[in-house]
């Protein structure tokens, strides 16, 4: 037996496969190892999972044909936790193709491929906070419509929840969406917020604050993120599921932007902005269903949280 892990060289990808590997699963991942952003830092992300039960190859799932090929090598294959995907809001202003191509076709892709394992057990597919668009209702539930994307990212997220939930119904495969908020830690990816503040700050350059720093988030560390990854894993849907993964609080971004400075041990040089295209100003996370159907216990706030991240940055750049 083992577990197909997609994106197994992204931030969260990383996280979950080393988990699975800590506790004994043989793991096979799955990445591109795409240039929107450096890849030196997924190969050393994928350098520290090299050894016993981890087997990498680098594959386009958007090439649906290679992954059928891929699918029909490893007929060992019973669980399957997809994670790869074309990440960034306002990248999708400028590369839209990108995100239909990663999001829409590849999740198709890998949805076709779980449909023919004969040993499947559990989807388990990285969806996001995004879908809830324009949603002004707090904390965002599971409940709550999710038909007003402001980006083509949420867009392309919530298609995916769609494409399961019909191949759940059609195929009878057992699939969990889970809708993450914010993940940050260490090994993050260099286009989040918690990554540009500290290597701003850290080289003494102005960071830019967006609607004039009034928003919110629902930072969730990257444990937290794992341990409802994995809890999704081991307690498969009996059809199609969608969770929101996230830490239950809505931090002001100014207050998140102080505690890097604290861990820094330097003042940011704050350049506000007004709103960017695809943005909104909150989100926060009700995470009922998942504590009570998952066990989900988000335990890392940002005093914690960031100050590790902080560590690992100062660690892996040598700053």
């Amino acid at each position: 037996m083992a577990i197909l892990v997609t994106g197994a060289a992204g931030f969260i990808g990383y996280h979950v496969a080393r988990a699975l590997l800590d506790r004994g699963e043989r793991v096979l991942g799955l990445d591109n190892l795409s240039p929107y952003y450096d890849p030196a830092l997924k190969k050393a992300r994928l350098a520290r999972l090299e050894g016993k039960g981890f087997s990498f190859q680098a594959l386009d799932i958007a090439r649906r044909d290679e992954v059928a090929e891929f699918g029909r090598g490893h007929p060992e294959i019973d669980r399957i936790v997809h994670l790869a995907a074309q990440a960034g809001v306002r990248h999708s202003l400028e590369h839209p193709f990108d995100y239909v191509d990663a999001n829409v076709t590849g999740h198709l892709s890998m949805l076709e491929l779980g449909r023919h394992l004969p040993r499947l057990e559990n989807l388990v597919y990285a969806s996001s906070s995004s879908v809830y668009g324009g949603n002004t209702q707090l904390p965002f539930s599971t409940s709550d419509r999710t038909d007003d994307p402001v980006s083509l990212y949420a867009a392309t997220k919530k298609a995916g929840e769609m494409m399961s939930v019909a191949y759940a119904r059609l195929f009878g495969i057992k699939a969990t969406g889970l809708r993450f908020f914010t993940v940050y830690g260490p090994w993050g990816r260099p286009d989040m917020s918690v990554f540009l503040f500290t290597k701003a700050i850290l080289e003494g350059r102005p960071i830019q604050v967006f609607n004039n720093g009034d928003m919110r988030r629902d930072f969730t560390f990257i444990d937290d993120i794992v341990q409802g990854v994995l809890a999704s894993l081991d307690r498969p849907a009996p059809g199609h599921r969608v969770y929101n993964l996230g830490n239950n609080r809505a931090e002001p971004l100014l207050r998140f932007i102080e505690v890097i400075e604290k861990a820094a041990g330097r003042k940011a040089i704050v350049e506000l902005k007004p709103m960017q295209k695809g943005d909104v100003k909150e989100t926060f996370a009700d995470i009922e269903d998942a504590t009570r159907d998952l066990g989900f216990r988000p335990t890392t706030p940002i005093d914690i949280g960031v100050p590790r991240f902080v560590d690992w940055y100062r660690g892996f750049y040598k700053v």
